[in-house]
């Protein structure tokens, strides 16, 4: 793991806020290795610049105190939002994510613009991925 790291995806305002212990399991914690491995880290080597995770891991008191839903890929640490700055500068990136996949470079389950590119959900479900693209407003 080269750039992000399993804490990063654990951290949490909101659970340190409400004293809520967002800390996986043994199981959770591989699937969050492999989101890095597999997604996370190869993006942030050809993007180049700095990728801010605003949401990875969510235990479920965490996940239902943000509004998560109780299906999220968040609380099975298969999943991650992610930004880069601005909507336009997230929307540059969600590109450069489509055209990895398109490369053959990178596989995922769901590619997300969240809310015309305010953030991109990326989430990687080992040996079943769904290779979905989708735009949520």
């Amino acid at each position: 793991m080269t750039y992000f790291s399993i804490e990063e995806l654990c951290a949490s305002d909101t659970a340190r806020r409400r004293g809520i212990d967002n800390t996986p399991d043994a199981a959770k914690r591989q699937k969050l290795q492999t989101l890095i491995e597999q997604l996370l880290d190869p993006i942030r080597a050809v993007w180049g610049n700095p990728i801010t995770v605003n949401s990875g891991y969510r235990c479920p008191k965490l996940n239902a105190a943000v509004g998560g839903v109780s299906t999220s890929q968040h609380l099975r640490g298969e999943a991650a939002d992610i930004s880069v700055g601005s909507p336009a500068d997230n929307k540059r990136l969600f590109d450069k994510i489509v055209a990895l996949h398109n490369e053959g470079r990178i596989a995922f389950d769901q590619l997300i613009d969240e809310s015309s590119y305010k953030w991109i959900h990326i989430s990687y479900r080992a040996g079943s991925n769904r290779n979905q693209i989708l735009h949520l407003k």
